[in-house]
């Protein structure tokens, strides 16, 4: 079997050889939107594995004649036309069991690092150590016992995110529809049936949700509007969901207190946007109140070893034994 990886930012290991002979691998670096793998390569391709999080495969599914699955390698799957490969009949499916630890550990620590200052106060003191030793030049720092932790989807992620909320002495509650009644019973965090809800009681907001034409701009003005005064968030989900500039006005006005995020609409950060742009400036009135990491919430080594190896295991599995995991457009495919 013939597998075309595509959008590949892994290095070369050890991994290719542990398949079987009969496992074949046509690996395609950089960026297809500018340079799309071959006519030959989609041609001789049994599955196709889309490794970017944020860049299309961009070749039509007809030019993949022999194609019988394909994967996204790695939990969101809207880089993928889910509607185009159903409709020939090639299921779609992503890796949703790998680095759930790391992208709630990671939500945690976007949150901790605001309620405990830990960056604020260590960029005042490369800056000046002498002059800037002192707590108050943190912004944000506040008790985490007591406070209420919104999720906004509690799938894998955001139900592993509120464990360690949770752990922190805080209150969660969630607002995912979703999820069938009784989840609440089951975790013993508090449903709210509006997002406008969650805004309202929520210290601290976690975006945990799946890129989707419903969840697009998802958090944006109205959102901000019911949201607590000096309310933090959190997004390791996907850029999209949140509207930017609403942010960018709410973080102005200090309705919203600070921001984590580890994705944006953009990726590499586009000073297009105002609130990157004054990130960038480092403008006073933003300093210790937005952290940007780059798209980082799911890496480790370990996680990505479990990235590649658990893709390839989902197109070897059905190409083999007729198994199929974790399919995500069974609603397109032709019966």
């Amino acid at each position: 079997m013939h597998i075309l990886k595509v959008n590949t930012y892994a290095p070369d290991g050890p991994l290719y050889q542990a398949f079987g002979p009969d496992v074949t691998f046509d690996i395609h670096r950089g960026n297809a939107l500018e340079d799309p793998p071959s006519a030959e390569s989609c041609r001789l391709a049994d599955a196709v594995i889309n490794c970017s999080a944020t860049i299309p495969i961009n070749v039509d599914p007809a030019a993949f004649p022999k194609c019988r699955i394909v994967v996204r390698e790695g939990v969101g799957y809207d880089t993928v036309d889910l509607k185009a490969w159903g409709a020939r009949g090639i299921p779609v499916c992503n890796v949703p069991d790998y680095g759930t630890t790391e992208v709630a550990d990671h939500a945690l620590a976007l949150a901790l690092t605001m309620t405990r200052g830990t960056a604020s106060y260590s960029e005042a003191l490369r800056n000046d150590p002498q002059g800037k030793w002192n707590f108050r030049v943190a912004p944000l720092v506040r008790r985490q016992k007591g406070l209420t932790f919104g999720v906004v989807g509690l799938g894998r992620i955001g139900l592993t995110a509120a464990r360690r909320a949770a752990a922190f002495d805080m209150k969660v509650i969630f607002y995912d529809p979703c999820l069938p009644n009784g989840v609440d019973l089951a975790t013993g965090y508090e449903r709210v049936r509006t997002l406008a809800e969650l805004a309202r009681r929520s210290d601290i907001v976690s975006i945990h949700a799946p890129l989707s034409d419903e969840t697009r701009g998802m958090i944006g003005r109205d959102f901000f509007a019911a949201a607590k005064d000096g309310m933090l968030l959190v997004n390791t989900a996907r850029g999209p969901i949140i509207d930017l500039d609403a942010l960018f006005a709410a973080l102005k006005s200090g309705k919203v207190g600070g921001a984590g995020i580890d994705v944006l609409p953009v990726e590499p950060a586009d000073p297009k946007y105002p609130l990157i742009a004054a990130f960038h400036k480092r403008e006073a009135w933003l300093e210790g109140r937005l952290i940007l990491t780059p798209h980082a919430a799911f890496f480790s080594p370990s996680a990505l070893d479990d990235m590649q190896r658990k893709a390839i295991e989902v197109c070897v599995n059905y190409l083999r034994d007729g198994e199929l995991m974790n399919c995500v457009n069974r609603e397109y495919l032709r019966k």
